[in-house]
């Protein structure tokens, strides 16, 4: 799929009521992930998602390349412009390799909605835990005017015959996204389920 037309689709998608964007909504190819399972919610360092969340998602994929590159497109935050269509601008606010209390701001488009004339939807993270090469936590606003999501994403990466087994669950609060709990759910399955798709293309292709 040329770059054009997947940042068309994942445009489309981000124009929904509430307009929802947190992550950038992309459309997975049937079985390039899996999506959310009963069980205990994804942990690092013992810390979780947010358990009073009524948004939350789970999924996963395998990713047929090395765990440091996976890692590596991961964590270089600066870059994921480079591999990720929806992400328009992202910049560390701090320097080093990622690690516990680091910070990074981003954006993202946001189509005129009922919500927001903003634009453009700007997120803050800060990364609560890290464990090199095996997972990540981070939290943080996405906000617009008349716009704000409260965001909790972790991940897990677990290196298994073939490749990288990559997990990821994040939940959201929020007056809008509370106001719509079954469009929110289904705008962050489309983020993360597309954040997998891209990681994955990304890293078997050796970017």
């Amino acid at each position: 799929m040329s770059a054009t037309r997947s940042t068309g689709i994942r445009t489309a998608l981000l124009t929904v009521p509430l307009a929802l964007g947190l992550l950038g909504a992309a459309v997975a190819p049937a079985g390039a992930a899996t999506g959310h399972r009963a069980g205990s919610s994804l942990t690092c360092h013992g810390a979780g998602v947010d358990p009073s969340a009524r948004v939350r998602y789970r999924t996963e994929t395998l990713i047929h390349a090395p765990l440091r590159t996976v890692w590596r497109l991961q964590t270089d935050v600066a870059r994921w412009p480079d591999w990720q269509a929806t992400v328009r601008s992202a910049e560390r606010l701090d320097g080093g390799p990622l690690r516990a209390r680091s910070a990074f701001r981003w954006t993202t488009p946001l189509p005129p909605n009922p919500a927001s004339t903003d634009p453009t939807l700007e997120i803050t993270s800060a990364v609560r835990q890290v464990r090199p090469g095996s997972c990540l936590r981070w939290t943080g606003p996405a906000v617009a005017a008349g716009l704000r999501i409260d965001g909790v994403h972790v991940w897990n990466f677990t290196e298994v015959p073939g490749g990288v087994l990559v997990r990821t669950e994040e939940t959201h609060t929020g007056p809008q996204v509370d106001a719509n709990v079954p469009a929110a759910t289904g705008i962050l399955r489309q983020g993360l389920e597309g954040w997998l798709h891209d990681l994955k293309a990304a890293a078997e292709s050796g970017a």
